[in-house]
């Protein structure tokens, strides 16, 4: 099949990244929830070769992510899990870093619960949570686009919409994780890590 490409996924994935490489040195294990297109997990996998990139989503999205990785015949990044991160009780197995891009804003709230519920499951002692995407703080949004699109989200669906970045710290805290960094992306997005004690 011909692979998905995504202009947004390929215009972020450096500055991602260089906020990526330097806290997942010490790194082995790295899971990616929602792996989209494939195309992050291909361009970290080649930039990162230390690191075993297991990627995963939803079945429908697999043929996508395996176009993109039989393209590039990296030996270390993994073919998808079929995983729905929205769901109770799901578990990958064990992993010292997980990844996610674009996520929170497109579940419904619940299903964010039961993603760091599933990340709580999977993630080592000492590990990094790393999540890119838009966010509100204190309820409000950081640029007026990010207001428009949050509007163009509600109206595509009642469930979706931009989190409040304390009430996601809120659910990493519940997790054991600490927050690290919080740092300003291009096109008004976020890049938050947190570390497990």
């Amino acid at each position: 099949m011909e692979k998905p490409f995504y202009p947004a996924t390929a215009r972020n994935q450096q500055p991602i990244l260089e906020r990526l490489a330097p806290l997942l040195a010490d790194c082995r294990r790295v899971l990616e929830i929602g792996s989209g297109s494939g195309q992050h997990a291909v361009y970290f996998g080649r930039h990162l070769p230390h690191l075993t990139w297991q990627t995963s989503d939803l079945p429908p999205q697999h043929d996508g992510i395996r176009a993109w990785l039989d393209e590039a015949r990296l030996p270390n990044v993994l073919p998808p899990l079929a995983l729905d991160a929205g769901q109770p009780g799901w578990d990958a197995g064990r992993f010292d870093a997980v990844f996610t891009a674009n996520t929170c804003h497109i579940m419904a709230w619940e299903e964010v619960e039961r993603m760091f519920d599933g990340i709580g499951r999977v993630l080592e002692p000492g590990g990094w949570l790393c999540i890119y995407g838009p966010f509100k703080y204190a309820g409000v949004f950081t640029t007026p686009s990010n207001a428009e699109f949050d509007a163009s989200l509600r109206a595509r669906a009642a469930h979706m919409g931009l989190r409040d970045m304390e009430a996601v710290d809120a659910l990493a805290r519940r997790q054991g994780l600490a927050l690290h960094a919080d740092y300003p992306m291009p096109a008004n997005n976020q890049f938050l890590a947190w570390r497990r004690a």
